[in-house]
């Protein structure tokens, strides 16, 4: 399996080449704008989120004027990204974390990450590969299901698939890694019908349609 791993990770390296910052769609300045964008991306697509950023962050430049935010404003300029009331307090409260308690400064630690609102272990390591270059492997049911059908996992949890991939993926390659395997997912190993007939791995996925 960790062979299989890693011819995966050589072969999806050269169809979407590129480091985790240079692969992440969410367009950021700062570790605080790309947590916040992620918070944002929940059940919403990276476009839409790139739409209602730059309006976010002009009128809240960093996280001491986001904690202090009128909660109807945010929900106001967020509300296109769907869930805007639930988005609007985690991003206020993660916010108000991040100046209270990290100094305004968002923390590098995942144990610090996941303490914040709004902040599970999936955006945590987002935050950790992309914006820092830290380990971090971020799973998605995009990673998710294309690890299933690649036969590296047979997990449904997703922090157990993490587990698992990071047994197999070497540290610095698992941000780059996720964000590839996120890319095949929605270009190519879709859900409904996978176009295997287009795809680099399918001679070594046990799940290729014939």
């Amino acid at each position: 399996m960790k062979g299989r791993a890693r011819e995966v990770a050589t072969r999806l390296a050269e169809e979407y080449p590129g480091t985790a910052k240079e692969l992440c769609a969410l367009r950021h300045d700062s570790p605080f704008q790309l947590l916040a964008a992620t918070i944002l991306s929940a059940q919403s697509t990276d476009a839409r989120v790139n739409m209602v950023t730059p309006t976010l962050f002009a009128a809240y430049p960093d996280p001491a004027a986001l904690a202090r935010a009128d909660p109807e404003k945010v929900e106001e300029i967020i509300h296109s990204t769907g869930f805007f009331r639930a988005k609007a307090r985690s991003l206020i409260g993660m916010a108000q974390a991040v100046e209270e308690r990290f100094g305004g400064q968002v923390p590098t630690e995942l144990s610090d990450l996941v303490t914040v609102p709004g902040v599970g272990r999936k955006t945590g390591n987002v935050v950790r590969s992309v914006a820092f270059g830290l380990p971090g492997l971020p799973v998605d049911t995009h990673v998710l299901r294309v690890s299933k059908r690649l036969g590296l996992t047979e997990q449904d949890d997703p922090v157990k698939v993490e587990l698992e991939l990071n047994s197999m993926i070497p540290a610095t390659e698992r941000g780059a890694f996720s964000l590839r395997m996120i890319l095949h997912g929605r270009a190519t190993c879709i859900a409904r019908r996978p176009a295997c007939g287009r795809c680099v791995l399918i001679d070594i996925c046990p799940s290729a349609a014939p």
